[in-house]
Parts: structure tokens; sequence; C-alpha cells
């Protein structure tokens, strides 16, 4: 059965899977990254990864991939295929797509961007797919996002479009690791949200789904932490859409598993900052966290179509 190879690379775990060409999902998988181990063999850990679902195919399926697609974190250079950057994986200027196609005996291979590959999956198959323009943001670790113009992704003039996690939102607020202060992630990503729960409740161990619990009982002090990063977030929305301009805003990641705890206080002050812009639907993200392996499966199978049209 003719199928792709799709591949999510995180900081710590792996998704991947056989994608048929209707979408269907003919053998899954997950592999820990292993970082601590080092760069090269993260990318040696990739590399197997990817031999052994080609191997599977092979195996279950009656012939190999006929192509590979891959997101990876960081800073990607999409069009040499090259992993430029990875802070969280320690690598740099890596030819991950010569490498895997080497090692998969000359099938192509489409290298993407996490964040981007996850907003081309759910604006094809997911929360955006109604929407001719869409802002993807997920609140993880850090917050990032994807701009989706009519089913496709813009990367940008230099594959850095979508940054929003580094609009600055407050001067004078946290240090950020990228050399401003006040980045809308220091203040509303997950792990922003952790920190502050954390210190608030005095639990060092509290996370942001703890928070998360403790607003919908009425803590009040959890409520302040919650409060402090929906203002931050809808700032940084806000601006994010006074700019681009989206039908629909997708939230994901963890934070956005608060559901409604999250998205009727976000919608609320999105709506209150609003003067002449449109407001755009918000709206939590489909696909969950298969959203950058399913997306990996789409640009496969967009590379052989653009290979046949050529």
């Amino acid at each position: 059965m003719r199928h792709v190879i799709a591949l999510d690379v995180g900081g710590t775990g792996m998704k991947a899977a056989l994608v048929g060409a209707d979408g269907t999902l003919l053998h899954e998988a997950r592999r820990a990254t292993g970082r601590d181990r080092g760069a090269e063999a993260v990318v040696e850990t990739i590399l197997g990864f990817a031999a052994d679902l080609y191997a599977y195919g092979e195996e279950h399926l009656g012939e190999g991939a006929v192509a590979a697609g891959v997101a990876v974190p960081g800073i990607v250079d999409a069009e040499r295929g090259i992993a430029v950057y990875a802070a969280n994986l320690g690598w740099r200027d890596v030819p991950l797509r010569k490498l895997l196609g080497e090692r998969l005996g000359g099938v192509p291979v489409a290298l993407g961007h996490d964040v981007r590959t996850g907003g081309l999956a759910e604006g094809r198959i997911g929360a955006g797919r109604d929407a001719d323009r869409f802002l993807f943001v997920p609140l993880g670790t850090g917050i990032a996002g994807a701009i989706g113009i009519a089913g496709t992704i813009e990367a940008g003039a230099h594959g850095y479009a979508g940054e929003i996690g580094h609009v600055v939102v407050r001067p004078d607020g946290p240090d950020c690791g990228c050399g401003q202060r006040g980045c809308l992630e220091t203040l509303a990503s997950a792990a922003a949200v952790s920190r502050a729960w954390a210190a608030a409740s005095g639990d060092p161990d509290a996370d942001a789904a703890d928070c998360a619990k403790a607003v919908a009982s009425g803590d009040p002090a959890a409520l302040r932490v919650w409060e402090d990063a929906v203002d931050a977030l809808a700032a940084g929305l806000v601006t994010a859409l006074t700019l681009l301009d989206p039908r629909t805003l997708i939230i994901g990641g963890g934070l956005a598993e608060a559901g409604e705890t999250l998205f009727t206080p976000l919608r609320a002050a999105v709506e209150e900052r609003v003067t002449f812009q449109k407001l755009p639907h918000i709206v939590p993200a489909a696909l969950g966290d298969t959203a950058g392996c399913l997306g990996a499966g789409l640009l496969a199978w967009d590379l052989l179509s653009t290979e046949v049209s050529a």
C-alpha cells in the first residue's frame, strides 16, 4: 500500500506514523528523543527511527515509504532541508533532509518547522479547515505561531514568521532568552503560568494544570495568576490580529487543555481590546499532540505532488 513516513521530533519524544494517500494512519509509533545523549545521538536516533518505519512498511504494507516528512523544533531552513538551530536539542546546521534521504535509500524528504507543520494540519484537517486565513498559536513551554493562508503556511522571507511568543507585551516584564524583556512567552506560556503558580502557591512542583484546577475551584491566588497570563495573552493576540486579520485564532498546546477556564476569559479579554479590528473566532486546536505528525505526513504528500507537477 502506497504510504509516506511522518515524523514529529520533540524535545523529549518523537511521534511517527505511516500515512496513506487518503490520510489514513496505517501505523503509529513513538520513541524517546534522548537529548541527554547529545546532538549527534539525537540525529542518529531520528535516522534510525525513520529506517525502522521504512522497514515496517516493507514488511507489513508490501512496500517501503515513497516519501518522508519530518517536523523539527527551532530554526529550520525548509528550502535547503537544514535544521539550523534548536536549543533544546543542541544541534546546529544539521543537513537532516540529506541525511534522511541517504538513510532511506533516496526517497524524497520534506523538512518543516514543528509549529508551522502542526499549523498546516490544523488548517487543512483540524480547527482551521473552514478558514481561508487563520493563526495557530500553541501555548506550551514557549509560544510560537503559524500563519495560515489559503491552505498553506507563511514562513516569511527568512523562515521566522509567526514568532508571536517574542512580541513584547510588557516592556518592564521578565527577561526572555531571546534578549528582550516582557515577551509574551515569559508571561503567558504554560511554563510561565507554572512558574507563577509555583511561586504563588508555595509548591515548587505545582504546574499550569494545577493552577487551572485551582482557578476552577475559585482560589483567589490562582485567579490572579491566571488573569495576569490571560491579560498578557490577549495583548499579544490583539497585536497579531491587527497585523494579520485572521478569520480564526486557533489556540493549542498544554494551556489550551484547560478548556473554557482559558477560552471564556480569553475571548472576553480580546473582545475588550479590539477597536476597529474584526473579532476572529477563537477556538481550541482539534488535533492535540498529533498535529505535528499529521502535518509531517501532509508535507510528504505535498512534496510528491510538487515533484509530479514539475
